[in-house]
């Protein structure tokens, strides 16, 4: 398929997003969204699109509307996921696990971790903090259950944290799985081995100007961001948001995992 024909493509689905309209996602029913979201994943994994074809498609001037409306839609339909997923679990009784593990993205954490996992190495003795956790810390359960990591989430918003918290208890992880409140400057009051930042944390260039004052030279920060055309599902983390950075690693996706994993750490 040529550029010309992904413009159309990622255009038309645009379209059809705002007929929907922001507004009314909430009273859409995931039965209409999700199909919408597998479109635009079909044209996100595609791997016959190399790295030069995705900047010429996603950098001209007529994809500016259409991509802000395919991110906000997958900001939204990935918190939505969450938070469905997270109620069912809340009240699925013993069958948390169960259904835990019909959560959307589910399946696509393993290969992910799995990529993290060869930028910095875990095991059960690796103590975890994750900026930016969600309603449903799928990124922490599944650090623990593949590699008995301990593990810290920071969420900002008190109402998403007291969801996650249930959800960590409905599992029987709250042993070794804590949800505290706070942004990334919370970091300083913790005891920490390896510290992630979420892909959705945000401002990057704020999340990482304050983790610049409080970690030293030595600590591996793992940031998840966006490459290739996987860029029409999110902004890629900048650059200039890095300042005061280097970048020691970093892990591209494969099949239908959407980040890319960076490692990066301090320098003066």
């Amino acid at each position: 398929m040529s550029s010309k024909n992904y413009w159309t493509k990622i255009r038309e689905i645009a379209i059809d997003l705002n007929k929907i309209g922001r507004e009314n996602f909430d009273e859409t029913s995931l039965d209409e969204l999700v199909p919408i979201l597998d479109e635009i994943e079909v044209i996100a994994h595609n791997d016959n699109i190399d790295y030069d074809s995705a900047k010429l498609i996603l950098s001209d001037e007529g994809m500016i509307n259409s991509l802000e409306t395919i991110r906000d839609f997958y900001i939204y339909i990935g918190a939505r996921l969450e938070r469905e997923n997270a109620y069912e679990i809340i009240e699925g009784g013993e069958n948390a696990w169960e259904v835990l593990d019909t959560f959307h993205f589910y399946e696509r954490y393993e290969g992910l971790l799995s990529n993290e996992s060869k930028l910095v190495p875990f095991d059960e003795n690796t103590k975890l903090v994750f900026i930016g956790s969600g309603p449903l810390p799928v990124t922490l359960i599944m650090f623990n259950k593949m590699f008995g990591c301990k593990c810290v989430g920071i969420e900002v918003q008190p109402s998403v944290a007291k969801l996650s918290r249930h959800i960590i208890r409905r599992l029987g992880l709250d042993d070794d799985i804590e949800i505290v409140i706070g942004d990334e400057r919370y970091v300083g009051h913790l005891d920490y081995d390896v510290i992630m930042v979420a892909a959705f944390a945000i401002p990057k260039s704020k999340v990482f100007g304050n983790l610049w004052e409080i970690v030293d030279t030595d600590t591996p920060i793992l940031y998840r961001t966006y490459s290739g055309m996987r860029q029409m599902l999110y902004e890629p983390v900048k650059d200039v948001d890095l300042r005061g950075f280097h970048q020691e690693g970093l892990m591209l996706p494969t099949g239908n995992v959407n980040n890319t994993s960076v490692l990066v750490k301090k320098i003066v």
